[in-house]
């Protein structure tokens, strides 16, 4: 059966004759799902931290100089008690604190990360440039970011969520490569 008027229109001036060559379903994934299946997206979480009036909760990832790879942040997600602002700096220095460490999503992989990271309930200084601020209201948040915050070997990023008197929670994931 032949669609020539469904795939081409008469007083256009090329013709042709197309058909659906697919054996099977075409399947489209995400850039997460790719590599989470290559064994390269990774996650972090500083579960669910009590912060004080006047400071933040904050998670740093940072990208050590001659690690060969880029990092492409996938999300933000988390959670809040009372009105907060997520904001997402471009490097920073963090005092104290805990390291954490990023978890392969693919169980089992033998892949690590070449990230370090860092969570502290306070405050930034050392200078961090403002990417984004997302004012929040109490609950869940959900931050889409699909590979368009890069971060090269060198860099830091860092998510701030406060200031204030909240308990709250930041879990991020990208991939490496």
């Amino acid at each position: 059966m032949t669609n020539y008027n469904v795939f081409n229109s008469p007083n256009r001036p090329l013709y042709t004759q197309q058909m659906n060559t697919y054996v099977s379903p075409g399947v489209e994934a995400t850039p997460d799902a790719g590599a989470a299946a290559a064994g390269r997206l990774f996650s972090l979480t500083t579960g669910n931290v009590a912060v004080a009036s006047g400071s933040s909760l904050l998670l740093q990832v940072v990208n050590p100089a001659g690690s060969g790879r880029a990092l492409y942040f996938s999300q933000a997600i988390g959670g809040t008690t009372a009105a907060a602002s997520l904001i997402l700096y471009r490097g920073g220095t963090l005092t104290g604190g805990a390291g954490l460490t990023p978890i392969n999503n693919l169980f089992g992989s033998p892949v690590t990360s070449v990230m370090t990271a860092q969570q502290v309930a306070g405050s930034i200084t050392g200078g961090p440039v403002s990417i984004m601020s997302i004012p929040l209201t109490s609950g869940a948040y959900d931050i889409r970011l699909p590979g368009t915050i890069i971060v090269p070997p060198g860099q830091s990023v860092t998510f701030s969520l406060g200031t204030g008197a909240l308990t709250g929670s930041i879990n991020v994931s990208w991939w490496e490569f």
